[in-house]
């Protein structure tokens, strides 16, 4: 098994040391090459002996042994190390396997990972038998350790959640608490229990991660005291020069659903900041189709376009990530006992790979994928097609409530006034009203309101993504809505659009309901066509794919739909409960 992300073994480590005397070869050479030495913030010139997954040595001594020894003619490159992306969301219709091995292809070879699904989609002791097959993934995969579940949950689901937070905190894989959506809660509700798991992730000596929109210097100075390390909330360059002046390390976003990235670096030009020590990038768990030029590298090349320093643009994505989380004696530099995670340049100025090693294996060369061979237990370790063992019928949508939810972008709802018939069994195209429904994937309970702004014509969309692992229901008609419940039931969880009694496009998600097997650039293409039957059904936002996650994220103003009922997100108040089937 790959130990590289916690030790090596002894034997491992004497092998390491022998290369150096020439009592073993190194497995391979990358010669006459320049490189970057994150420590001196210098492009040197030499080589690269690598044993396997770890970097030997770099500088202008050769091998004495060379038995067997790949070597690599390095001078028309240059190379600089794998990037972190520190802030991955592993679940928007990928999965971690499929998001690590593209991840790795366009350069960003680390990733550190949500663990919310695992704790809504099986058995920790499973999800714990996941984390160790992760190692063999080409890319470094580090976790969370959630605190909360962004949703409120029913009284068991939520004791269920709650028993697991201290067994991911202690977890060698798990490198960071967080993020901690509920911080409210922690500093003007007197949540003692978050408190408690905040302090016993900083005696683990592990940072803790905050997310704190818009907040106010007073705010970001009181959870600073309350232990939290770093915010990646930023959205102006003034938000960024605030949470650097308090002390945070400062994620700044690139993202599907906040692109700011290219307006912070134009403030912060305007601002004469030249220092970037404690900056790093993240793309935040964007839905597949942003990806389609890769992560980190894009957040790179816009740093350089911008006219931040070359070797600034690249220790925000290596260095600066890895010091920050305490592994940099693991990821984020090209020096001796790091992991091998090289990227081979053709410019500094461009920064997506055209050769790639990760963990000392080629995954890309001269332009040419490699697939990795290995394959995860999914269906061992809990994660299954979605089986539903119970049916929905009419009697379960009862549309009475006064209070719908008005979609103002991809992600925040306000409240408004239902003034329409909703015992019809066709809302009115004139309008941009539609029915939704939450309803337990158990089929124990269901909340029932209408949503406006999401379509104005389209018959049903029925889906299993959603931020709880619950099933959303969203459209015009009652009659298309069962159909596309019923093929979403068959084809065992995923999206399915359904109009006048037709399936006009269905996405599986086979792992859990909520993660496609797809490899990426495939999942890419089904993405595109999803946003493009939901723009001619009259979706006039971005990302429906965020909608769906986070139609009952209560960290979003102003009105969630929720296990709870529909809630009003600032006074964490039911308005109108969940019914019981």
């Amino acid at each position: 098994m790959n130990e590289t992300r916690f030790r090596w073994r002894n034997r491992q480590l004497r092998e390491h040391a022998s290369v150096m005397d020439g009592t073993h070869a190194p497995t391979k050479l990358i010669k006459h090459t320049t490189y970057l030495n994150v420590y001196l913030k210098q492009w040197m010139t030499g080589h690269i002996w690598l044993y396997e997954d770890r970097i030997i040595y770099t500088g202008s001594e050769l091998p004495a042994n060379l038995e067997g020894t790949e070597i690599i003619d390095g001078k028309d490159s240059y190379i600089v190390p794998g990037y972190i992306e520190p802030h991955a969301h592993p679940f928007q219709l990928y999965n971690p396997r499929s998001l690590a091995e593209y991840a790795a292809r366009t350069g960003t070879t680390s990733l550190i990972n949500d663990n919310l699904m695992w704790l809504f989609l099986t058995k920790k002791e499973k999800a714990f038998s996941l984390l160790e097959e992760f190692m063999d993934l080409p890319a470094t995969m580090y976790w969370w350790a959630r605190f909360d579940p962004q949703s409120v949950l029913r009284d068991e689901e939520r004791e269920a959640f709650d028993e697991q937070v201290v067994s991911w905190i202690e977890h060698d894989a798990v490198i960071q608490g967080g993020e901690l959506t509920a911080w409210t809660d922690v500093l003007y509700n007197g949540d003692e229990q978050i408190l408690h798991w905040m302090q016993e992730t900083k005696r683990a000596r592990k940072p803790l991660e905050a997310h704190l929109p818009g907040a106010s210097e007073k705010t970001l100075v009181k959870m600073r005291l309350l232990g939290m390390d770093s915010e990646h909330e930023s959205m102006t360059a003034d938000d960024v020069i605030k949470r650097l002046s308090v002390g945070y390390q400062t994620g700044i976003r690139y993202s599907s659903i906040r692109p700011d990235l290219p307006e912070i670096f134009k403030g912060l030009k305007e601002k004469n900041h030249t220092h970037y020590d404690h900056l790093m990038y993240t793309t935040d768990g964007s839905t597949p189709g942003f990806y389609r030029e890769g992560l980190i590298n894009m957040c790179i090349r816009l740093a350089i376009e911008a006219g931040v320093p070359v070797i600034d643009a690249y220790m925000m994505a290596t260095y600066q990530p890895a010091r920050h989380f305490n592994i940099e004696n693991r990821v984020g530099s090209i020096n001796s006992g790091r992991v091998a995670h090289l990227n081979f340049l053709k410019d500094p100025k461009d920064p997506t790979p055209h050769s790639v090693i990760a963990k000392g294996e080629w995954v890309k060369r001269d332009g040419e994928d490699i697939k990795p061979e290995n394959s995860i237990q999914w269906k061992k370790n809990g994660i299954d097609h979605l089986n539903l063992d119970w049916e929905m019928n009419e009697h379960d949508m009862q549309f009475s409530m006064p209070i719908g939810m008005e979609m103002i972008n991809d992600v925040i709802m306000k409240p408004y006034a239902i003034d329409l018939d909703a015992s019809a069994s066709q809302l009115p195209d004139d309008t941009d009203e539609a029915f939704l429904m939450l309803m337990d994937r158990e089929g124990k309970w269901t909340v029932n309101t209408l949503l406006k702004g999401f379509t104005d014509s389209l018959g049903a969309l029925a889906s299993s993504y959603s931020n709880t692992g619950d099933l959303i229901l969203i459209g015009k008609s009652r009659s298309d809505i069962e159909k596309a419940f019923a093929r979403m039931k068959e084809i065992g969880g995923g999206i399915v659009l359904v109009d006048q009694g037709k399936i006009l496009f269905e996405l599986p998600l086979p792992l859990g309901g909520i993660m496609s097997d797809l490899p990426l650039e495939d999942l890419m293409q089904e993405e595109s066509k999803l946003k493009e039957y939901l723009k001619e059904y009259g979706f006039s936002f971005s990302d429906p794919v965020y909608t769906l996650l986070f139609l009952s994220s209560m960290h979003l103003p102003y009105i969630r739909i929720t296990p709870l009922g529909i809630m009003d997100v600032k006074k964490k108040e039911v308005l109108y409960p969940s019914i019981m089937r």
